[in-house]
């Protein structure tokens, strides 16, 4: 006597259990959309709205206290670039809010970049950023019309 049939017969199991298949059930409720998809489908849940592709965005900011910086990392975190202005906050909050946001960049393999005397670009990893602001405005090329 096999194990199999020894713990069947321990279990009173009958052979035809391991062949057995689940009728399917008449639902009480009305049928929906949902309930007329099989199993599967109604489980499966989208990451994203296949309708609206991921949109990218690049945010302005202009912090004036460092609890500021909350909502710039969530921007950031989210996948999307920040333009941050510093001239409405004093060097020694703008350095804590650089050194913050270096953080949060790292954490998303981006860039932060300074395009401005007082102005920062924070990217993640997928924007790619082409041109130098500062060396163009440093030759005295720029020029405002």
């Amino acid at each position: 006597m096999s194990f199999s049939s020894k713990l069947s017969s321990f279990f009173s199991v009958d052979d035809d259990f391991e062949n057995y298949e689940e009728e399917p059930r008449e639902e009480s409720y009305p049928k929906s959309k949902a309930t007329t998809e099989s199993r599967d489908e109604r489980n499966v849940m989208a990451l994203h709205n296949e309708r609206r592709p991921l949109e990218k965005k690049i945010m302005l900011f202009e912090p004036r206290i460092f609890s500021d910086v909350k909502a710039i990392a969530g921007k950031l975190l989210a996948g999307q670039a920040a333009v941050v202005n510093f001239q409405r906050i004093d060097d020694e909050q703008a350095h804590r809010v650089v050194d913050f946001l270096s953080g949060v960049v790292f954490a998303v393999d981006g860039e932060i970049q300074r395009i401005g005397e007082q102005i920062f670009l924070c990217t993640p990893h997928d924007f790619e950023v082409e041109g130098n602001l500062t060396d163009t405005m440093r030759n005295g090329d720029y020029k405002y019309n």
